[in-house]
């Protein structure tokens, strides 16, 4: 599903999208094309990207192509996704230790719609932390590589 998504090849791309998407919720999915879980995060990601095209827009941007950003944003597991609002990054409270990043892929398609009007609803009043309306055991868990240092 991939293929029905936009794709950003360059830095220069994602900055050019993170500048000019305005009154919308920039979603950045970062992961790669060939990845089980990437490819079930895009089918998710595609299917609804009709359906909030008034509240968003999203990009797929493979980690290999565009290694600056993942190193800013630490991203040490695909698929990852990050959101922005006017140029500014958006932070979800997951209940995890890292609101930067939400890292897996959603468990149904309403967990991730949910979540977009959250952080949209969230960036129109001014916002730049949120907390998440998905349910917790819908939310993968992981550990972070350098937690305590």
């Amino acid at each position: 599903m991939s293929f029905l998504l936009p794709k950003l090849t360059c830095k220069r791309e994602v900055d050019q999208a993170i500048k000019s998407v305005a009154e919308k919720v920039l979603v950045l999915r970062f992961g790669r094309d060939n990845d089980a879980v990437c490819l079930q995060l895009d089918d998710i990601l595609a299917k609804t990207a009709h359906d909030l095209s008034r509240m968003a827009v999203i990009y797929l941007v493979d980690v290999d192509k565009v290694p600056v950003y993942t190193q800013y944003f630490d991203i040490s597991y695909i698929p990852s996704t990050v959101f922005f609002f006017n140029g500014q990054h958006m932070k979800v409270d997951y209940g995890s230790p890292d609101h930067t990043k939400f890292v897996g892929s959603f468990k149904a398609k309403q967990d991730f719609i949910d979540l977009i009007e959250v952080i949209y609803r969230g960036a129109m009043r001014g916002k730049l932390i949120v907390r998440s309306p998905i349910d917790p055991k819908n939310i993968p868990k992981y550990d972070l590589l350098y937690q305590g240092i």
